[in-house]
């Protein structure tokens, strides 16, 4: 991390009000640390890893990056409208972002220099192995991508826990999957925001429904809990020109991850199968107590709508059930402790996208959680996301 070069663009992430007053630190060689758990960081896949290990029938279908006859580069997917690549315009800490994270052992020194005990990883050129209307094509992708995690991160998963993916829009693949994923010892499971890729068409099925039970009972057979990342579902990337990596990253991105939510907290889904945890990943917090009320405002003002009846509220259901991941949300921070969230946030770095925080984690997380009481900290910096994943904090972070 020292022979990083911060460059100009990123010297803002370096700001920071320290942290006086607080009886832990997030430094990463501190006497007294937290306990950091990053709940979503992201593999560094090889570029050839699904035409290398995918059947022929599929080669021409995959995800491709194009020089056009002015040598721009441009990635093809069969999901997404083609965008142009940039990574000729990077310098200084944003080239080593691009670069990081493809060595086991290269990102465990990158953790160690951030503070980040474990975490929890993620596809990366993956994410658009979703991006498909031929749900047993993506499903044959989140096959590839599983066996590669669990030859990389599977001998370290007390630092390095992949989260195994599946397409859900391939009901019947993906309960042979949830069930392979267990015994190879998968901690986690990462579904898409929405099981058929593409625009909103209520003839597709979705989580609300009954069809996807026997998927839910696979999952509480298995313990494993499950997560929605953002990016996936539908095209992210839908306007263009002006601000259009604004819109695509606020509009196209973050907000739909709100819709899993919804439909596991609305539907009975969780009263059906009382063990599940789910977690939405890298679309912030600061939505989710509004969230809460506006779900609850719209199970009781139109009750007489509402199909099935509930035990109790769907923000009920959130608080039992449900997690969400942030890189630096302060809003969503100020609302933690009083709307009752503080044990369902979870911090991460998003290693290493440009989104995320690493290589200046504790600077982030003083600029952002001096707010909050130690113990809310201590819970979103490390805590939670244990419980989550069910994994045991060390002793030394006990004490």
């Amino acid at each position: 991390m020292n022979q990083i070069e911060i460059n100009a663009p990123n010297l803002w992430r370096l700001d920071t009000p320290g942290a006086a007053g607080w009886s832990r630190s997030a430094r990463p060689h501190a006497a007294k640390k937290y306990f950091m758990v990053s709940a979503d960081g992201h593999a560094n896949e090889p570029a050839t890893l699904w035409f290398d290990r995918m059947d022929k029938k599929y080669h021409e279908r995959l995800p491709r990056v194009v020089t056009d006859k002015d040598g721009v580069q441009w990635r093809y997917c069969e999901g997404y409208r083609p965008d142009r690549l940039r990574l000729s315009t990077l310098e200084g800490e944003d080239m080593a972002r691009n670069k990081a994270g493809a060595d086991p052992l290269g990102r465990l020194a990158d953790h160690d220099q951030d503070g980040i005990d474990v975490e929890l990883i993620f596809p990366n050129k993956g994410l658009a192995m979703w991006a498909t209307p031929d749900p047993l094509f993506a499903m044959a992708q989140c096959r590839v991508w599983n066996d590669w995690a669990w030859e990389q991160f599977g001998a370290h998963q007390d630092r390095m826990i992949p989260a195994g993916s599946i397409a859900t829009g391939d009901l019947d693949g993906s309960i042979a999957e949830v069930q392979r994923l267990a015994k190879l010892g998968f901690k986690c499971l990462t579904l898409p925001c929405k099981p058929v890729w593409g625009g909103h068409d209520s003839n597709h099925v979705n989580y609300n429904l009954p069809h996807f039970d026997p998927l839910w009972a696979a999952i509480q057979d298995a313990n494993l809990p499950i997560t929605f990342h953002v990016s996936t579902g539908r095209d992210p990337r839908a306007a263009r020109g002006n601000g259009g990596a604004v819109v695509n990253y606020v509009s196209h991105s973050l907000s739909p991850t709100i819709e899993p939510v919804a439909n596991l907290c609305a539907s009975g889904v969780l009263e059906r199968f009382p063990k599940i945890r789910f977690a939405t990943i890298e679309a912030g917090i600061g939505w989710v107590p509004w969230l809460l009320d506006a779900m609850d405002e719209a199970y009781k003002k139109h009750h007489f709508w509402v199909r099935p009846k509930l035990q109790g509220l769907p923000s009920d259901y959130y608080r039992a059930h449900g997690f969400s991941s942030f890189q630096e949300d302060k809003a969503g921070l100020d609302l933690a402790e009083s709307h009752g969230l503080d044990g369902n946030f979870m911090w991460a770095n998003d290693y290493p996208h440009h989104e995320g925080t690493w290589p200046h984690s504790a600077e982030a997380i003083e600029r952002t959680m001096g707010q909050l009481s130690d113990g809310a900290r201590a819970k979103v910096l490390g805590l939670n996301c244990a419980r989550f994943l069910g994994i045991d904090v060390p002793a030394k972070y006990k004490q």
